[in-house]
């Protein structure tokens, strides 16, 4: 009987998957990153150097990695499961580094991704394995770089110049800048004084309310234009009907999720993505951090049987998304649920 591990980023996650896999396999979870720059050190870059990270094990994950040594020692095959994204992609190829240490002779440890947490898509995930993503991971070290050059340079005179204890980096100033050069728009705005005059028409047919096209600036103009429309004698001189076509909203992306949850559930951001997160680890919806509104030709097949049983088959029309973003990842999918079959999902109202 082979050994097998796996592991994965939450520990959810892996009691999620280890019920799917059974005996063969021990799945253990990184909890997170395992390694990162130190925070109190300057020289956590090597910039001279060329820009080189000098990672160390996170304080708080040393039992996690000490755990996942004692496992990988007895595990004829290692799988590394992190998310698919850049930042599981970086975690992965942490725990390879901690694991191979000094040795030389490694056990095979290899990649897989899965885009939703159901038995078929592990099974066909361990099945087709793949190396690393040097590129992909890479793109995360030299996103935490630069949060680290940036972050540390800004911070410190945000803390100098405002308060002590303020955070800054790559994305939060820019952010910052924006906000800025728009409250200076709205401080510099002379405003304008005008009038809107609207009238409601009562006809054999019934009302018709309407808004006057010019906006008088005095009151004065204001109210010769109301006295000229009271005495005046009006007529409906066209009447035109059009019919509008109103499609269906893409498939959900991570941003588009998050809109909607705040929209139409008063969720604020990071609200909607805890409870997303806890739907994924369960098994209820696919990867909720995407920027892809593709749909997989099974998940849309499911779909159709479901919609044409609730409403009906002239309900039905099946269509093909397009990622129209540059830089998405097109492996990946939207987000949406693994089991169509299922109307209600997870262990609290959210």
């Amino acid at each position: 009987m082979s050994n097998r591990l796996l592991i994965v980023e939450s520990p959810t996650k892996a009691r999620t998957i280890g019920g799917y896999l059974g005996k063969d396999y021990t799945v253990l979870a990184s909890v997170g990153h395992v390694r990162d720059l130190p925070k109190s050190n300057k020289d956590a870059v090597d910039i001279e150097g060329g820009f080189i990270p000098r990672y160390v094990i996170s304080a708080d994950k040393r039992e996690v990695i000490e755990k996942i040594e004692r496992a990988a020692a007895k595990a004829d095959e290692i799988y590394l499961a992190t998310d698919p994204d850049r930042e599981g992609e970086a975690i992965a190829w942490h725990i390879a580094e901690i694991i191979k240490g000094d040795s030389k002779k490694t056990k095979p440890m290899q990649r897989v991704v899965y885009h939703e947490i159901t038995k078929n898509a592990i099974e066909e995930a361990i099945a087709h394995p793949r190396p690393i993503d040097e590129n992909l991971r890479r793109a995360q070290e030299a996103r935490r770089v630069l949060d680290r050059i940036v972050g540390y340079d800004l911070s410190g005179l945000i803390w100098k110049k405002v308060r002590y204890g303020l955070s800054a980096g790559r994305v939060q100033s820019p952010a910052l800048r924006i906000l800025a050069e728009r409250e200076r728009e709205i401080k510099a705005f002379i405003p304008v004084t005008y009038f809107v005059l609207n009238a409601l028409f009562k006809s054999k047919g019934g009302e018709i309310p309407t808004t006057c096209v010019e906006q008088p600036t005095t009151k004065e103009e204001a109210e010769r234009i109301v006295q000229l429309g009271r005495s005046a004698k009006w007529t409906v001189a066209d009447v035109t009907e059009k019919s509008e076509e109103r499609n269906p909203r893409p498939p959900f992306t991570t941003s588009t999720l998050q809109q909607a949850a705040s929209t139409r559930l008063g969720f604020a951001p990071s609200r909607a993505m805890r409870a997303a997160q806890k739907l994924y680890e369960a098994g209820h919806i696919t990867y909720m951090r995407t920027d892809s509104v593709n749909l997989s030709t099974e998940a849309v097949a499911k779909m159709a049987v479901v919609i044409e049983q609730e409403f009906g088959k002239e309900y039905l029309q099946t269509r093909v998304y397009k990622t129209t973003s540059k830089n998405a990842q097109e492996a990946h999918e939207a987000v949406r649920p693994t089991d169509t079959a299922h109307t209600h999902a997870g262990a609290t109202p959210d």
